[in-house]
């Protein structure tokens, strides 16, 4: 079944996420998906089931580094994994909206 995507490559069905699907948009993206990427998505997932947003930079950096510990919860790391936009890819591959502010 094709993916629906808005404009911007994010899913309009949240529901259609799987990992598949993850894997398909980060091909998109050109990245890779590596055990941390895993972490950080599952964490995304984990935070908008319990807030229903999806999280901007700032708050997305602390909850990594609350939920996964500092070494991967910093703007440098998430910066590296996510091509400098945690917030905007992290949420598109974890299958979530755009965060709210977000260009």
């Amino acid at each position: 079944m094709p993916l629906d995507l808005d404009p911007e490559g994010y899913l309009r069905d949240l529901s259609q996420w799987s990992p598949e699907v993850a894997q398909q948009l980060a091909l998109k993206e050109g990245i890779e998906l590596t055990e941390r990427h895993w972490q950080v998505l599952q964490a995304l997932r984990d935070f908008y089931a319990q807030f229903q947003l999806s999280p901007a930079n700032r708050p997305l950096i602390k909850y990594i580094a609350q939920t996964l510990g500092p070494d991967l919860g910093t703007s440098l790391q998430l910066n590296l994994l996510f091509k400098g936009a945690p917030a905007k890819l992290g949420a598109k591959l974890a299958g979530l909206p755009k965060p709210d502010n977000c260009l």
